[in-house]
Parts: C-alpha cells; structure tokens; sequence
C-alpha cells in the first residue's frame, strides 16, 4: 500500500467501531478526527466526506463478519456442521474479532432504512449476499442427500438470517445473556431438524 491508502485504512479501521456503535447519524466528523489524530483537511483528502468514510467503514466490518464466518465454514465438513457455524459465531461473538457494536448489518439497516440511501443498498446486498450463502448450503445439502428433500430452502435461509439478528437486537436492548442462549437453542434446533 502506498501512503494514502495507509492513512485511508488507518481512517477506516479507528472509525470502524465508532460508526458501528454510534450509527452514521450519531458520529460527528469530531469523532472521526479525535479517533484518528488527524486534522478535518486530512480526512477530506482521503474521503470525499462522511458519507464516505461511513461506506468504507461498513464495508470493513462486514468484512470482517465474512471473514470470521468463512474461517469457521472452512473448519467443517457437512453442510450440518457448517450451518450450525451462524448459531456458534453469533451465539458467542465475544470469542471472535467480531466488530466492536455487534453486527454492522443490523445496525446499519436499523439506522440506514430511512436516512441514508447508500448505507440502506449497502445492507441490503449484505443481506442479500448473506441468504445466497445460505440458501446455496441448503441446495447443496439437499443434492448430496444430508438435507431433507421437503426443506425450502430461501423460507429457511431467511428464518435463520431473522433469528440471528433478532436474537442480536433483543438480547442487547435488554441486556440478558440468557436471551442470547435460548435463541440460540432454537435456531440450532430448526437447522439440525433440516436433517
């Protein structure tokens, strides 16, 4: 990398937990200049604006999520066991270098829906991109004969998909962990029964 992409990195990864925890809304270009110890001018001659910063900021997080995910998928072998990868991942993003503010999807979708069109589509194809991922799992699983053949597989993508970032948003607005576990037993429950 040369210089100037150095210092837009540098931009993205100390704003990162920022904009995840504070929202677009909620941070203010004096949160970006204090997190990194650069002037306003040198942001500006990195990013054409906040707007900016905050696009490439969730992109680096939900990199970071795809990352976590995929390294977890490449250590198992059935379709069961990579399924089964969300539950865990989710269920215990303290033990991942999961982003700082929990899962940028949610939270950008939450905030983004209706104040900023970018950050919305930037959500929407992470949600798209993520039942993909899942629904080619499920069809996969089906072809080798490990899914049953009744299982739909986009209703359970996205049964999945809700769970976990229900199970996100209900267990940290109301601050109870065991929340947290008893989604979690349920969503393993509907992905084990897909067997």
């Amino acid at each position: 990398m040369n210089k100037a992409e150095r210092t837009k990195q540098f931009i993205i990864e100390q704003t990162a937990s920022i904009f995840n925890k504070k929202g677009y809304a909620g941070t203010s270009l004096q949160d970006i200049t204090a997190a990194t110890s650069l002037t306003k001018g040198s942001i500006y001659g990195n990013f054409d604006g906040k707007d900016d910063v905050a696009l490439a900021v969730f992109d680096y997080n939900l990199g970071r999520v795809k990352d976590i995910l995929r390294r977890e998928m490449l250590k198992s072998n059935s379709i069961r066991e990579k399924l089964l990868v969300y539950p865990r991942v989710y269920g215990n993003i303290h033990l991942y270098p999961f982003p700082d503010g929990g899962c940028p999807i949610l939270n950008t979708a939450v905030e983004a829906d209706d104040t900023h069109p970018a950050l919305k589509k930037r959500a929407q194809d992470a949600i798209v991109y993520w039942k993909r991922t899942i629904v080619r799992l499920i069809e996969k699983g089906i072809s080798n004969g490990e899914v049953k053949v009744t299982v739909d597989p986009e209703q359970h993508a996205l049964a999945i998909m809700a769970m976990l970032e229900g199970m996100t948003m209900i267990s940290n607005l109301m601050g109870q962990s065991h929340y947290r576990k008893l989604i979690i037993g349920s969503i393993e429950k509907m992905i084990t029964d897909l067997f």
